[in-house]
Parts: C-alpha cells; structure tokens; sequence
C-alpha cells in the first residue's frame, strides 16, 4: 500500500514538474524578451519589418522585440506579424515603459535596462510631446553600439531645403530647424541618432493601397479640391519597401551606416495628378474622379530624390518600382 502511495504521489510530482515546465517555457516565450532586435514602434512600417525579420534567412535564428506605447493593439499585431506558429518563440511584445524597467542579465554591460544588438526606431513624431529626446532615450538605453549591432531611425525626406523641381541627394540642405519646426523635430532626433552610432533613413511619402496621398484626396477632397499645383513633384515609397530598407541597413552593419544618413525611394518621382490617374486604374478607386488641384500655377514644383548612392551602399532595391505599377496590379 505504502508503495502504490509512493508511485501515485511520484506521479503526480512528476505531472506538476512537466506542467510548471510548459508554463514556464510559455512565460518566457511571451513576456522576457533576448536581447536581439528591437523593432519600436509597431504600425504598418513597423509590423511588416517585424514579418520580413521573421521570414528572411539572414535573420532565422534571431528574436524579434516588438516595441509599443499601450498593449491596445497587441492582439492585432500579432495577428498581423506572425504568419505561422514556428515563429511565435522569436517574437515577443513589450510596452516601452515594462521593456525599460526589465533588468539586464548581460553581465557585460552596465546598462540597467535590457539592451539590445539591433534597435529600429519607427514610430511617428505624433505619439510623444519630445521626440528627440525619445530617440536619444531608445539609442542610450536600449541599444549599445559595443554589441556590433545597428541603431536604425526612420525620418522624412521631407527635411530638405530644395522645393522647385531640384534634384536632391544625401549631401543636400536641410531646412532650417528653427524656422521649420515641424521639420525640426525630424532634423533633432536625426542628430540624436548619429551623434550616438546610429543611421537615419529619410524616406519618401509612405503609401500601401488603403494609405497615403492618393486615399486622402480621392476620398476626402472631391468637392474641396488639393492643395498644390498638379504637376508638383512627390516622390513615393511603398511601405513594405521602407520595412525592407531598414532591414537592409541591418544586414548591412554599422560598418556601412554607423553616423550617416540614406535617402530613400522607389526611384520613380511622379506628380499629383500622376499619383490621382494612377490610383483610379485599382478597381477600389475606380469609382472615383480626379479632383481639382487648386494650385497656384507658379507655385513651388518639389523636389526630385536621388537615392543611388544610398541603393548602392544599403544593397537595397525596391520590390515596387512605381506607384503606377502598384495600382496597376492591385
């Protein structure tokens, strides 16, 4: 009797210790993220960095930190970034402010908080009151330049000076922080990021099928008609190309991007009326017409991105070489 008591207690010692490892190894997987890659800011860009991280060779035996303000839309994200459940052990969500109070088990670096070899930092200005200062807190405490890793910032090429019809590259003005404070916010955490190690990726206007220039105006400006003049200039980058821009400045390395900055596009400038005509060849847009563009005629054209050298230094391609041809296809 007192021998079956022994097997049966065994049993259930061993069921408890098989069950409290299940828990355990889940606990790990979704909440104590490895010190990898940090990829801050998680809406479209940063969701589909997150997937093409996930699903690209090069990175198949790295962990992937997906870094936001609230856990509102962690279940979307998800949703969105896993495709299967082979990858759901290398991707981990965190808010920012539980990601700063983890405590780092490097024994090599005397950073209080967790620190990261990768860091991509594409959230918008929009959600902080200083943006600056939140990339420079990003750079300092959650990356460290010593583990060999990049530090990644995504900006606007909406910083430069040149505005009628100039071609402009990586060595070209930017506008005056002080007098432009919107594009002084951009130019501010820039500087953070180079001054610490890292890289700024000035890329052109973002779009997919359902964001950018082309929804707004034609769902939104039928009657009040677009600011600008038709042919102004824009130059456009799909999203998916920027999230694989950054992850070819990670591929790359510090090596190649440490303290300089990219610009970047899908190469193939178009115009207002361009991007319209173009938009209502996809059957969601079909229905609608082109707007009125309200000018002036004199007004300033734009600017022209030249973005080869930063092609040639990233190893980097777009997947969509025109917005036309998305639209197109879509």
């Amino acid at each position: 009797m007192s021998g079956l008591l022994s097997l049966r207690v065994l049993t259930v010692m061993m069921l408890a210790a098989a069950s409290s490892s299940v828990v355990a190894g889940f606990s790990t997987t979704s909440s104590s993220p490895k010190a990898d890659i940090a990829v801050i800011g998680c809406g479209v860009l940063g969701t589909s960095l997150c997937r093409q991280l996930l699903s690209h060779p090069d990175f198949a035996s790295r962990c992937i930190t997906a870094v936001t303000k609230s856990t509102s839309r962690h279940d979307d994200i998800r949703k969105q970034v896993l495709q299967n459940d082979e990858d759901s052990d290398r991707f981990v969500l965190k808010t920012m402010d539980d990601l700063l109070g983890e405590e780092n088990d490097d024994d090599d670096d005397d950073a209080s908080s967790i620190v990261f070899q990768d860091v991509v930092f594409c959230a918008p200005p929009s959600g902080f009151e200083n943006y600056p200062s939140a990339v420079k807190e990003a750079a300092e405490k959650l990356w460290s330049a010593k583990k060999g890793g990049s530090f990644v910032f995504t900006s606007s090429g909406g910083v430069y000076e040149g505005v009628d019809g100039e071609t402009i590259d990586e060595s070209s003005p930017t506008l005056d922080p002080e007098t432009n404070p919107r594009s002084g916010r951009m130019i501010y955490a820039e500087q953070e990021a180079i001054a610490l190690g890292g890289c700024a990726l000035r890329l052109a206007g973002l779009y997919t099928k359902e964001r950018g220039a082309h929804n707004y105006w034609l769902e939104k400006c039928q009657e009040s008609g677009v600011q600008g003049r038709p042919d102004g200039i824009i130059n456009l980058l799909h999203y998916d190309d920027a999230a694989s821009v950054c992850l070819s400045a990670l591929k790359v390395g510090p090596t190649v991007n440490a303290k300089r900055t990219f610009i970047i596009s899908d190469g193939n400038p178009t115009t207002r009326l361009g991007i319209c005509e173009s938009a209502i060849k996809c059957s969601d847009y079909a229905h609608y017409s082109v707007p009125r563009f309200l000018g002036p005629e004199d007004g300033l054209k734009g600017k022209v991105y030249n973005g080869s050298k930063s092609n040639d230094a990233l190893q980097w391609k777009p997947m969509y070489s025109t917005f036309d041809s998305f639209m197109t296809s879509s």
